[in-house]
């Protein structure tokens, strides 16, 4: 028996997360997949709700969960509110005090939508891309964070970035470990050449390959693995960097595809003393407030998370392949939901496309 938590969150949230829900509800039926699931409050709406975005009643309940499915934070009512209660600090939060520090991003390119991406079909066709981010390290939680003015009345703002050999070491032991199960390629992207935790991530890399004499290393700087991933893309296999240059190269990585609300993600965190490893599942599209609530959004990348989740927490990657070939299956049978309509497909909203993943699942079950 699985406990699962359901966090859906702002947005397109709600939407995305019901659908995923259905399809959790056919594994029960179908494969035997038995669970507990229950929802909780994050970000905007647990603001409404709660007067906080990130309540301890729910981060209470997901350090107990096997696996928590998350689904969008934030809006533009919420732009005004200070910091500390910005929806995204529901977020923040559960990635510290979980400790997930391991975050996996893949960059698929199925094979129906090669078309649809701005790059030329060739240069995407069979793209295949996971990058790991450090996700609990780095500029985003780095002390001091903190705006002053200065005698002269101007205004002063500071964000740190800093990392720990330990930090950069578990990361990347989770890359090579990887890189290990994939094509045994590694690419480090840091800036050595002038930021000083960039020696020490490319020190601490070259370290860790000792233990990895398989699997081929390669540094490459942030700003050139950007060029690289828009000219040819399919020479990297695995990356792996730090919180900052990972959220910048995941999310150029995920537009590579065609589009970003096709595209999973996973992070991972410490071993928990009952064994289980603390994880999180979720799309990396946002919120999407402009089509909220329209039952426009695309339920691929939600979906897909659930796949990771039973990969990487349930241990039943058999489930994840059917899941994965049955929206293979759905794409290239031409349905679309708007963000990737092309000419003569078959276009859907987010009901439609869970709908006709399911089918699929009938059919890729037999």
């Amino acid at each position: 028996m699985h406990n699962i938590l359901l966090t859906p969150g702002d947005g397109i949230g709600p939407e995305v997360m019901d659908a995923t829900s259905r399809v959790l509800g056919w594994y029960q039926k179908n494969r035997k997949f038995e669970f507990q699931a229950e929802e909780a409050l994050i970000g905007g709406t647990a603001f409404e709700k709660v007067g906080r975005s990130d309540p301890d009643d729910t981060i209470a309940k997901a350090k107990k969960a096997d696996a928590i499915l998350f689904g969008a934070v934030g809006g533009p009512q919420w732009d005004n509110l200070p910091f500390h209660q910005k929806p995204e600090r529901g977020l923040l939060r559960l990635r510290k005090d979980l400790e997930l520090f391991a975050n996996l991003r893949p960059a698929l390119c199925f094979d129906a939508l090669k078309d649809a991406s701005s790059l030329k079909p060739e240069i995407v066709s069979g793209l295949d891309i996971l990058i790991v981010r450090e996700l609990t390290g780095g500029v985003y939680f780095g002390e001091p964070k903190e705006t002053t003015t200065l005698p002269d009345g101007q205004k002063r703002a500071v964000d740190t970035q800093v990392y720990t050999t330990s930090e950069i070491d578990r990361i990347c032991r989770v890359a090579f470990d990887l890189a290990r199960l994939r094509g045994k390629k590694l690419a480090s992207a840091e800036k050595s050449n002038v930021m000083v935790t960039g020696v020490l991530w490319r020190q601490v890399v070259t370290e860790v390959a000792k233990d990895y004499p398989d699997v081929a290393l390669t540094h490459i700087l942030a700003d050139n693995a950007a060029m690289q991933l828009v000219r040819n893309p399919k020479q990297f296999d695995v990356m792996v960097t730090d919180n900052l240059f990972g959220d910048v190269l995941s999310d150029e990585a995920a537009q590579l595809t065609g589009s970003i609300g096709m595209l999973p993600s996973a992070s991972l965190g410490a071993k928990r003393a009952d064994g289980k490893q603390w994880a999180l599942y979720e799309p990396i599209h946002g919120s999407a407030p402009d089509i909220a609530g329209k039952g426009l959004a695309n339920p691929i990348a939600s979906i897909l998370s659930l796949a990771m989740a039973f990969r990487y927490s349930f241990n039943r990657g058999e489930d994840a392949l059917l899941l994965e070939k049955a929206v293979d299956t759905v794409l290239a049978e031409g349905f679309r939901t708007g963000d990737i309509m092309q000419k003569g497909m078959n276009q859907v909203g987010t009901a439609g496309m869970t709908d006709a993943i399911l089918k699929a699942l009938d059919k890729v079950a037999g």
